[in-house]
């Protein structure tokens, strides 16, 4: 990339910022504006986090030199916003869930394929070089025929009843929480590395919190503010704190992940492990930079992340050497040179190596079996 692209960054929530940091370590991208839900609002955040022009969003789409909008807005938004960017005829990375309807995402698909403008859905715990290590080790036969497959992410960032965030508001986030949220991460990653299309679900959802308390004011996810009692209402609680599904895969071979945003001490908390003929490999978010390889007729090995002992297809996600570890805020830098190395073309590669609008798609479908899965108390095709 010789020439600068120009971004610009709608929401400043968790993620906004956290898009701001990983861009900002790239070389020829400058984030050039930022949208809020209103000029104030814009102009307070775009000082704080230096970034020199604020808009709402509709003055930021008339902008004729941004080259590509990143989406970081509560997910009602995702649809609307996804659509107007690429209707502005400017490339888009938007947050997952890519909508919260099915239908609203087979559109935002038809339309990225129409427009042929590079289009990024950010599923970057993907981009952990082990993660990409233990696909490429797949694709070359290292793991073997893969028997079965067990994952789970948790988290204790909802585990109070006073904590609060608007994915508690299905209006907001949409019918599914858990699953939709960190469980949609678990499953990208399940089908990615194994290569494998999960084709059936059978889903167990608890609310752990039928009410929680609600803030009469304003806090910020993970900001850790305290409130005192008389600051909350009691509002009733329809998504789940914890889920279990069950799979099925188009190899034949079984599955199972559980999700929970309410375990105690688990602060982000990625787990998968693949059991195949060959070896059997678990990864460890809060451990990103290890992979542990299980073996029947010799020792087990532990694989520790330096791109001198990766395939070279995975060691492009390695900036530093052996021994410097790497984390969360890297996914997003290394997702983020692939996507912009596609923008400055112009145009979505034909085979792309970043998550794109189908791939959110495929989530939503799978996301939305679970929830009827759960409503049934019964298996469904995907």
């Amino acid at each position: 990339m010789s020439q600068t692209i120009k971004a610009a960054i709608v929401g400043t929530g968790f993620i906004g910022p956290a898009h701001l940091e990983a861009l900002r370590r790239i070389p020829n991208v400058e984030v050039v504006a930022l949208v809020e839900v209103n000029q104030e609002l814009a102009n307070e955040k775009a000082k704080m986090l230096g970034i020199p022009r604020a808009y709402t969003f509709d003055d930021m789409l008339k902008q004729a030199d941004i080259d590509v909008v990143h989406i970081c807005t509560p997910n009602f938004l995702h649809y609307s916003q996804a659509k107007a960017v690429m209707e502005a005829e400017k490339h888009v990375i938007c947050e997952k869930p890519l909508a919260v309807k099915i239908h609203e995402a087979e559109e935002l698909v038809k339309i990225a394929s129409t427009t042929g403008l590079v289009n990024a859905v950010h599923f970057n715990l993907r981009y952990y070089p082990m993660v990409r290590q233990m696909k490429v080790m797949r694709e070359k036969g290292e793991l073997g025929e893969v028997y079965s497959i067990m994952g789970s992410y948790l988290q204790d960032w909802l585990f109070l009843q006073t904590d609060y965030n608007w994915r508690l508001e299905p209006d907001k986030s949409g019918d599914s929480r858990a699953i939709a949220d960190i469980g949609s991460h678990l499953l990208d990653i399940t089908e990615y590395v194994t290569g494998l299309k999960i084709t059936e679900v059978m889903a167990d959802f608890s609310t752990v919190h039928k009410t929680r308390l609600k803030p009469l004011k304003p806090i910020e996810t993970y900001s850790g503010k305290m409130l005192t009692m008389d600051d909350y209402q009691e509002v009733s609680i329809n998504t789940e704190d914890h889920a279990t599904v069950m799979l099925r895969f188009d190899n034949g071979s079984k599955g199972s992940i559980t999700v929970s945003q309410v375990n105690a001490g688990r602060k982000n908390r990625l787990n998968i492990e693949i059991a195949g003929s060959k070896s059997n490999f678990e990864f460890n978010s809060e451990r990103p930079n290890e992979l542990w390889i299980g073996k029947r007729e010799k020792a087990n090995e532990h694989l520790m992340k330096d791109p001198s002992l990766f395939h070279r297809e995975a060691s492009s996600l390695i900036s530093f050497p052996g021994g410097h570890n790497e984390g969360f805020p890297d996914t997003s830098k290394q997702m983020f040179k692939e996507v912009y190395a596609a923008i400055a073309t112009g145009k979505q590669p034909e085979n792309p190596s970043f998550p794109t609008f189908a791939d959110g798609l495929r989530e939503l479908i799978i996301g939305e079996r679970i929830v009827e899965s759960n409503k049934k108390q019964a298996w469904v095709r995907i």
